[in-house]
């Protein structure tokens, strides 16, 4: 099948039958978009559309590009994920983009769930309490990247100790530990999320490990990466391939 077809069924998958706005006032533009997105990136590697639209959710909510998020929680209900699944991966997003931006994608994914009845609040994916969300957090962090956590915390300045901790206690205590996402979908989510910021590759680089800790293998994050090109662009893409392949080079 030709890319050209293979555009129009994904599309039609993901969306249904309706045509976007763009071929009226730019045509050949959204050749170009809907050719090379759902003619070729959607069928490039490893994962399935499921992950491919929660990869797109978040990088969307990163860049805050709110229509096309809004279109994309559509075409994630579309594809069997759940409100659940939906909402704690723009959750996910809190840590690393800030509480500001996270709303505005909260509010993009609550108009399309109104829209379709779906009754808000969803269930609590709660696990934590006040009392353990440090404990169960720093547990997520050991897991995914090894007791070098509990060496940073040891080795941190008396004046910074209070970073550490709240990686743990609110990064991961709060969002890892949460249900309705696996740890493995998670921490490549985190790993899509960061690359799509730019400038962090110093962080890039550590979920690229945490992910082949906890079992996302080099071509499951080649993949991944692959399917954020198209929505943060070359040079950032291109900064987290240099990154996975620093930490996992080719045999």
């Amino acid at each position: 099948m030709k890319r050209t077809e293979k555009s129009k069924e994904k599309f039609r998958q993901l969306f249904g039958d309706g045509v976007p706005a763009t071929y009226t006032t730019d045509p050949d533009f959204q050749d170009i978009l809907s050719h090379f997105i759902f003619g070729e990136v959607f069928y490039q590697g490893n994962l399935d559309d499921k992950q491919r639209e929660l990869i797109t959710l978040v990088v969307l909510a990163t860049n805050q590009t709110l229509p096309q998020l809004k279109a994309h929680v559509n075409a994630a209900l579309n594809v069997g994920l759940t409100p659940v699944e939906i909402k704690e991966a723009v959750y996910q997003c809190a840590p690393y983009i800030g509480f500001p931006k996270t709303l505005n994608a909260i509010n993009e994914v609550n108009e399309v769930f109104k829209a379709k009845n779906i009754a808000l609040p969803i269930e609590s994916q709660k696990t934590v309490d006040e009392d353990n969300r440090f404990q169960k957090g720093l547990a997520a962090q050991v897991e995914i990247f090894g007791d070098v956590i509990k060496q940073m915390q040891e080795s941190a300045p008396s004046n910074q100790k209070h970073m550490q901790e709240y990686l743990s206690a609110f990064c991961f205590g709060d969002f890892y530990t949460r249900g309705g996402l696996d740890l493995k979908t998670r921490e490549l989510l985190t790993f899509c999320i960061i690359s799509a910021l730019g400038g962090a590759e110093g962080q890039v680089k550590a979920h690229v490990q945490g992910n082949k800790n906890v079992g996302n293998d080099k071509e499951t994050l080649i993949t991944a990466i692959t399917h954020c090109l198209p929505y943060m662009g070359f040079p950032r893409t291109l900064n987290a391939l240099a990154c996975v392949n620093e930490i996992i080079p080719e045999n």
